[in-house]
Parts: structure tokens; C-alpha cells; sequence
């Protein structure tokens, strides 16, 4: 389901769009008609994990998407927490791995879902215990890592780079099979 915006959050007006004179000039935006409030639209801060267990990389599978689909550990930064802070509570909340050391990779756009992701290398240590959002995981030498043409597929090939690992592109053919039904409504039982 896609979610629009569609009233105001102070007043519950039906929002419209209007123009108004900003710092770069006039801009069309979703505006509150009775009170002005503006929605301004910003992207949604996204932490995401390259999580390193015992030398390999943890990837994992959210409950949602296709059998072949595996990706990094990501997550939403809550209220009062910093982005270091938060990786670590997202890969502790999805893997029940202990996160010893953090440092960034890099931020990343990921236009479609307006987000802008904050993706960080992880060494964690623990027993993994996948939450129910999760339903499988593997581990990956270096070298065994295919990355994918999307915001965390160019986080972690950027952290190959660091690691002296040139990386690897799923094809496009390859690509459209590990995504082969994500954009498919759920099965109805």
C-alpha cells in the first residue's frame, strides 16, 4: 500500500497544493488552506548494516520478499538516538548479534521510497536469533557477495572497495530474478 499524505497534521484539513514564496523561490508544496501548515516531504533517515560475524558477511531475508532476495540488516532511527546507536539496535532487534564495533560507509539515495540511507559496517559477535520480521539469513565471504543495483547494493560494494575486493553486479537478468514477485500483491489465502 502506498501512503499519501493527504491531511493536515495539526488541524486535519484536507491538504492542498500551494505556492509559496521560499528561500529558492516560489515552490508548490502540500499546504494546510486553514492554518498554513507545510508538508514538506523529506526523506526518511534509514540506518543500514553491513554486519561482519566471524570474517563473513551477514545476509538476511525479510519475511515479505522472494526466496533468492537476501540484503543488509536495515532499519529506522527512532526519537533521541544517534545513527550508531540506532544500527546497533536494529542489528541487536533483527539477529540478536551484540555490535562491537561501528563505522560509516557512506549515505545513499534510495529515491523511490524517499529515504536517504545511512549505511554503516558492523563487526558483531553473538548467536543469531532472527526476529519474526526475518525469516532466513546467510553468510558470505567476500568474494561469494553479488551486490544489487539499489541504495544498500552500492553501500556494500563501496565497502568492498575498503577491503581490497573489487565487487560484483547481479545482472540485470539476475537482478529481475531475486525480485521475481516482489512488487506482486500478497497471496491471498
Amino acid at each position: 500500500m502506498h501512503y499519501e499524505t493527504r491531511f493536515c497534521s495539526h488541524c486535519g484539513t484536507p491538504l492542498a497544493l500551494i505556492t509559496q514564496t521560499e528561500d529558492s523561490g516560489d515552490v508548490q508544496r502540500l499546504r494546510c488552506p486553514a492554518c498554513g501548515w507545510t508538508h514538506w516531504n523529506n526523506p526518511t533517515p534509514v540506518l543500514a548494516a553491513i554486519v561482519e560475524v566471524d570474517g563473513k558477511v551477514l545476509l538476511a531475508r525479510n519475511a515479505a520478499w522472494p526466496v533468492k532476495m537476501f540484503a543488509l540488516i536495515t532499519g529506522f532511527m527512532e526519537a533521541g538516538e544517534s545513527p550508531q546507536e540506532g544500527i546497533a539496535r536494529e542489528v541487536k532487534e533483527e539477529t540478536n548479534l551484540d555490535v562491537v564495533s561501528c563505522s560509516l560507509v557512506g549515505a545513499y539515495e534510495f529515491l523511490r521510497m524517499n529515504q536517504v540511507i545511512i549505511a554503516y559496517h558492523v563487526v558483531a559477535e553473538g548467536q543469531v536469533r532472527l526476529s519474526p520480521e526475518l525469516v532466513d539469513y546467510r553468510l558470505f565471504d567476500l568474494h561469494e557477495l553479488k551486490c544489487w543495483p539499489a541504495g544498500t547494493g552500492y553501500a556494500l560494494a563501496d565497502w568492498l572497495r575498503t577491503r581490497g575486493h573489487e565487487p560484483v553486479f547481479f545482472t540485470a537478468e539476475e537482478n529481475a530474478e531475486r525480485r521475481r514477485g516482489l512488487d506482486q500483491p500478497p497471496a491471498k489465502d
